[in-house]
């Protein structure tokens, strides 16, 4: 069968307006243009198609069933032509994103609503883990971009300073530093520390240790699991989690959060996005744009 989808198009048509020569007006062609294409169709697959009268033209009952064939064929050729051609454009496809801490609250929350309300069409899969798991996937291409705390150096791909986030210290409820407005470090000398390995674990271990003191005077164990999970813990009384501000947009059972200070105010680990140059997903283009609209980067890097 020879046969072009313009041809089921016309076809639908034809039978819609029950007159070929209405049709012809309708698609700006000669009547007699749209007649051929109609016997063409019903030479190829052998079946009278269209009843022809002084009164108009009916599709047969063989004809009703080629039109609704044909129609399904042309709403999911043209659909299948929407999503590759909004595909090219980022409008559609899949973007993985990793994370590495908690966003119930704050600018990473803000910034994956904002890209979804913009691209409802782009499937949002996320992945969680610490710097190093976050770099590695990048490198491998099972995450296309990555929010993570501080510079990595040995990255040879891209990246853009976004934001920063005040640390915070989760406490269970009744705990003597409860009553305090704010955490100072020696308020946590003597206390067990918890850290989530699945996060900026290994970058809150340099910033307590070189606060604090060397790593013989700190009580501190990890936790190979997730933010909430450890956030059990707290409640039940084991000890106290470092966390980051993005997680105290949800209330736990059993769980209060202080900010720690030093002596300038409010302790901050500031955040970079980091991706691949090489990158060749459409989706990420869009993304990376929505992020310099909203964290330009003042530093002059290229």
């Amino acid at each position: 069968m020879n046969f072009e989808l313009r041809e089921l198009r016309w076809a639908i048509l034809a039978a819609e307006y029950g007159s070929l020569r209405q049709a012809a007006e309708a698609l700006h062609i000669r009547q007699s243009t749209l007649s051929r294409s109609l016997r063409g169709l019903e030479h190829d697959f052998g079946q009278v198609l269209f009843e022809r009268s002084h009164g108009g033209t009916r599709p047969t009952a063989e004809g009703l069933e080629f039109l609704d064939v044909a129609q399904r064929i042309v709403v999911e050729t043209e659909e299948l032509g929407a999503h590759f051609k909004g595909r090219q454009h980022g409008h559609t496809g899949r973007l993985t994103v990793g994370i590495h801490t908690s966003f119930s609250t704050g600018n990473l929350r803000a910034t994956l609503l904002d890209y979804q309300k913009r691209f409802p069409g782009v499937k949002l899969c996320l992945a969680d883990g610490s710097s190093e798991h976050l770099l590695s996937g990048l490198g491998s291409s099972a995450v296309d971009i990555a929010f993570i705390v501080g510079t990595h150096r040995r990255w040879r791909g891209r990246s853009l300073p976004v934001w920063s986030e005040r640390v915070v210290v989760a406490l269970p409820e009744g705990h003597p530093l409860g009553s305090h407005d704010a955490i100072h470090w020696g308020d946590l000398k003597d206390e067990q520390i918890l850290l989530a390995q699945h996060g900026p674990g290994s970058e809150f271990y340099q910033l307590i240790v070189s606060r604090i003191g060397d790593a013989g005077a700190c009580h501190i164990q990890y936790h190979d699991t997730a933010l909430d999970r450890v956030l059990t813990l707290v409640s039940a009384g084991y000890g106290v989690l470092f966390a980051l501000d993005g997680a105290t947009g949800v209330t736990y059972p059993g769980v209060i959060f202080r900010e720690v200070h030093d002596t300038e105010g409010p302790v901050r680990l500031h955040f970079r996005v980091y991706w691949r140059q090489a990158n060749s997903n459409p989706a990420l283009g869009p993304f990376l744009d929505i992020l310099r609209e909203r964290y330009p980067d003042l530093s002059g890097a290229p």
